[in-house]
């Protein structure tokens, strides 16, 4: 099977996954900014992640199934982020 290389590299969204900093010195990928801006969540004045992860939780409740699951992936993600940066080795 031969691979057109110059049209899967175009295909892949590189942007999406760059990282960004917040003023408070966090950093989120585009994605999970545009999520989060999709829902209204305020990540610009939290402090930790953690307190993105609680507004996160706070509007679970009020979305339906699909909305849920996209929230909790970006959840996930940057309670991954957290435990990897913040955890003492």
């Amino acid at each position: 099977m031969e691979y057109n290389i110059e049209e899967l590299l175009n295909s892949i969204d590189f942007e999406k996954n760059k990282l960004q900093k917040t003023k408070y010195n966090l950093y989120l990928t585009t994605y999970e900014i545009e999520i989060l801006d999709k829902y209204h969540i305020t990540y610009e004045d939290c402090k930790t992640e953690k307190e993105i992860i609680q507004k996160i939780e706070q509007i679970l409740p009020q979305l339906d199934t699909l909305e849920q699951e996209e929230l909790d992936q970006v959840s996930m993600s940057i309670a991954e982020r957290d435990y990897y940066q913040n955890t003492n080795k």
